[in-house]
């Protein structure tokens, strides 16, 4: 990393890389959204925010009689653009994260599978290099060619064929995985090879250990899932109460775009923003 003036921003790290061998290669540790991916998700999260700026703020400036004025179609239009706005914003990196996310956990399911191929390979006697072989061919009729672990079985093989060192293929693959288990197998495997260890043992108890996590994860994940659904429901639920008392009494619902009303709803729905971002800090554990 070097030092940049402050007018010369920091390069963005890049979705692909290139092996020693010149195949592309995913970086995981990012998630870059192409341009329409990116405006969708921002579409949809602006239709919704502006949806529930209009619920909360719409009718300010009526005059004496409740009628819509010039100041209440301009207000009506810039708050709930406003509110479109921040939702968009927030929404974009939200979802880029948990796309991340999905796809490290993908990752490590596949690799665990890559991991037990290996270790019936190597069981039956074969080498490293002919066991990665039968991994690729075994793992054809588990997952289609662009899974990420074909991907990278692809990236193995081709390292192999141009006499590549295999740990440093693993290595690189490690780096990239953005994943601790596989970056620690990677060097073990490492160390390990080079020093002529027991690779067999080796990527048994990673396997093993791998599983393990990953079934605790998925026991947690499970315990949790109640308390992410009740943290969703707790913060559609002012927005289903306010539609239900603008629908079912007008009147009462003027109170809402009074000066008292607009600092209460205000702050009432930051307390609720803040509310969902912890919530969801305290229910995402990690392993």
């Amino acid at each position: 990393m070097g030092l940049f003036t402050k007018d010369k921003k920091e390069p963005e790290e890049p979705q692909y890389y290139l092996s020693a061998d010149n195949m592309p290669t995913y970086n995981y540790r990012v998630y870059h959204m192409k341009k329409t991916e990116k405006l969708l998700y921002f579409l949809l999260a602006f239709v919704a925010g502006a949806a529930v700026g209009y619920l909360f703020y719409g009718g300010i400036g009526k005059d004496e009689f409740g009628e819509p004025t010039t100041v209440t179609w301009v207000l009506d239009i810039g708050i709930s653009s406003l509110v479109g706005i921040i939702a968009g914003r927030l929404f974009v990196p939200t979802r880029v994260k948990a796309i991340q996310k999905k796809r490290k956990t993908q990752l490590n399911r596949q690799f665990r599978d890559m991991l037990d191929a290996l270790t019936t390979s190597l069981g039956a006697g074969k080498n490293v290099t002919d066991s990665f072989y039968s991994v690729y061919q075994d793992l054809k009729a588990q997952y289609d060619s662009d899974d990420f672990i074909m991907k990278e079985l692809e990236v193995i093989i081709s390292g192999i064929h141009n006499n590549i060192p295999i740990e440093d293929v693993l290595e690189d693959f490690g780096k990239r995985s953005d994943s601790d288990d596989i970056l620690s197998f990677a060097n073990v495997f490492k160390i390990s090879y080079r020093k002529g260890g027991n690779i067999r043992d080796i990527i048994r108890n990673t396997h093993s250990i791998l599983s393990d996590k990953m079934d605790i994860a998925e026991d947690i994940e499970t315990l949790v899932a109640s308390n992410k659904m009740e943290t969703n429901i707790m913060i559609a639920m002012p927005v289903l109460l306010i539609a239900a008392i603008k629908f079912m009494s007008p009147e009462f619902s003027a109170n809402f775009v009074t000066p008292t009303g607009i600092i209460s709803t205000t702050i009432s729905l930051a307390v609720f923003v803040i509310a969902y971002f912890i919530g969801k800090q305290i229910l995402d554990i990690k392993i």
